[in-house]
């Protein structure tokens, strides 16, 4: 019997309650914000927490000056279309984009992620 059966991510930030809600309505997961802490959770257990850090510095990727210690992959259908979502809901494109197949974007904390074709 496993002892840990799901990861819980928990991710730093200077405002918990809006990067819970930018990802939850991407993912359109359930969001549950409190003062200093916020999660956005799936049906099935799933959840990414954020955690209220005063002092945060956002990772100047792809440099290395702050690392960006994590990043999440979402895999999409189109890129066009999840592209439009992600930008609507607060993200900035990273003017770094190497690939054809992922895109790669900063939440509106600064964290990277990736939209990636399944």
């Amino acid at each position: 019997m496993a002892v840990v059966r799901l990861p819980l991510i928990v991710i730093d930030c200077p405002d918990p309650g809006a990067l819970a809600r930018f990802y939850g309505a991407m993912l359109d997961w359930k969001v549950d914000v409190s003062a200093d802490r916020a999660s956005a959770c799936g049906g099935d257990g799933r959840c990414i927490s954020f955690h209220r850090v005063d002092d945060y510095a956002p990772p100047t990727w792809p440099t290395q000056e702050r690392p960006q210690q994590m990043h999440l992959d979402m895999l999409v259908d189109d890129l066009d279309a999840a592209e439009a979502v992600v930008v609507d809901l607060g993200a900035t494109r990273h003017p770094d984009q190497s690939d054809t197949s992922f895109r790669i974007f900063l939440d509106p904390a600064g964290h990277p992620f990736c939209l990636c074709l399944t």
